[in-house]
């Protein structure tokens, strides 16, 4: 199979230290290039970028019950690193603006997910399918 292209995303912070912080030492994420402006960071070998500048307001979107932030982004894990994550992130105090639960038991897609947000707002799901061929199954 061909190596996936990677993704290049930057967001706003209003706190580089902040980020610093949360994308480096909570998700243990590698820093990169910088300036006093931006940090960039090896998210899984994708190009993520936290830039001072103004948040936009959030908004949400009811799903399963929840208020699911949008917009958000993530990754997709395996069973066992999702929940090392979420103890990593409980342990470090990580307030989830959605807890890690579990939907779709026994149906196609059946996954983990959990909601967080960094220093600066910006929402991130992090999941894990319990059969990773199920990730696009309607």
């Amino acid at each position: 199979m061909p190596e996936l292209p990677r993704f290049h995303l930057a967001v706003p912070v209003d706190d580089l230290a902040a980020a610093a912080r949360f994308y480096g030492e909570g998700l243990g994420c590698e820093r990169g290039r910088s300036s006093d402006r931006w940090i960039d960071w090896n998210l899984r070998g994708h190009q993520f970028v936290t830039h001072l500048a103004p948040v936009p307001p959030r908004v949400s979107n009811p799903v399963d019950g929840h208020d699911v932030p949008v917009p958000h982004f993530g990754l997709l894990l395996g069973v066992a690193e999702f929940h090392a994550l979420a103890a990593r992130l409980r342990e470090l105090g990580t307030a989830f603006v959605i807890e890690p639960y579990l939907r779709f038991a026994g149906q196609p897609g059946e996954q983990w997910t959990m909601f967080l947000a960094d220093p600066a707002g910006n929402a991130l799901e992090f999941k894990a399918f319990a059969d990773d061929a199920q990730v696009f199954t309607t």
